[in-house]
């Protein structure tokens, strides 16, 4: 038989608690227009407020209650009740493994997110160490790009996410990110015709950045990186969402092991890609597809930029 669900014959100003023998208050409720919901009460609001995560067809807030206030999941879309139930439960679990109230909290909204990756088709396996590499040199571009024109600026402009053909895209100019081993070949990997194609109006730049990785007890690992460019965006408001948004459709999980491994960050150098820069030229020839190449990097030397990428970016924006 099909198992009844939590929200069948609850009534509007009714809560039932998830678990009877549980340690915290998670309850089943129905919201608003009978949404189906559940929230874990508290005497007072956590101070500072935690951000919220963001997901289709789900609203997550903090509500006044009795005696208190409530972390409140909902789910607008009713036909998707079995997978929000699935959901909720998980969440309830997670958050029961905290020592307190506060560690409850931050528990299951951690899980939250972790819903948001995987219905965003994440990985569950996680980055592999080549990919982590990547986003890490990512990360320390959209850094700078914050530190030079703001969140809002820097966070619409980080388009590799969404698949864009370029990491980076900004009024005027084009950034393509490359993170390599310090002691690789002074070569860099090309994954497409377009990563380093021509934009119409724009100057195309490449970056490339050392990365280099250990096993190690100390440094900063990839939830390092991320928990410091995610702090540069925590009063971005609208940018914030835009950069859990861009994060999680890199595949990154917070919940996947990479606490073992550290990155350092080295050398950066930066190129333009102008006429004559070695590359496979878009349009291909008819029948050539999916092109990958690499190219050396002292040949790139003639191209190398003397003044600071930001400020070529910023000529571009001014020049708007």
């Amino acid at each position: 038989m099909k198992p009844r669900d939590p929200w069948e014959r609850l009534n509007p100003d009714e809560a039932k608690r998830v678990n009877v023998a549980g340690g915290f208050d998670f309850f089943w409720v129905l919201l608003e227009a009978g949404m189906p919901g559940l929230m874990l009460k508290f005497p007072s609001v956590p101070q500072p407020i935690p951000r919220l995560p963001k997901l289709k067809n789900l609203v997550a807030s903090f509500r006044p209650v009795s005696d208190g206030s409530a972390f409140v999941l909902g789910l607008k879309e009713r036909s998707q009740v079995e997978i929000f139930e699935t959901l909720c439960r998980d969440v309830v679990e997670a958050g029961e493994a905290g020592a307190d109230r506060d560690e409850a909290l931050a528990r299951a909204l951690q899980r939250t997110r972790r819903w948001y990756h995987l219905l965003r088709g994440g990985k569950t396996n996680g980055l592999s160490v080549e990919e982590q590499r990547g986003l890490v040199g990512e990360l320390a571009f959209l850094r700078e790009l914050v530190s030079a024109f703001g969140p809002e600026t820097a966070i619409e402009a980080w388009t590799g996410p969404t698949g864009s053909a370029k990491d980076f895209e900004l009024i005027g100019s084009c950034v393509e990110v490359k993170a390599r081993r310090v002691a690789a070949k002074p070569f860099v990997a090309i994954s497409s015709e377009d990563q380093l194609a021509d934009v119409e109006g724009s100057r195309l730049c490449l970056r490339v950045v050392n990365v280099s990785s250990a096993v190690l007890p100390e440094g900063q690992s990839l939830h390092d990186h991320v928990r410091i460019t995610s702090e540069m965006f925590e009063d971005g408001g609208a940018a914030f969402e835009a950069w859990e948004e861009a994060l999680y459709s890199t595949g990154y999980d917070p919940e996947n092991g990479y606490d073992e491994r550290r990155w350092l960050l080295g050398a950066t150098t930066d190129y333009e890609v102008l006429d004559g820069f070695p590359r496979i030229s878009a349009p291909l020839a008819p029948g050539v597809e999916n092109v990958r190449y690499s190219i050396a990097l002292d040949s790139c030397e003639p191209f190398k930029l003397e003044d600071a990428l930001v400020d070529l970016i910023r000529e571009g924006l001014v020049h708007e």
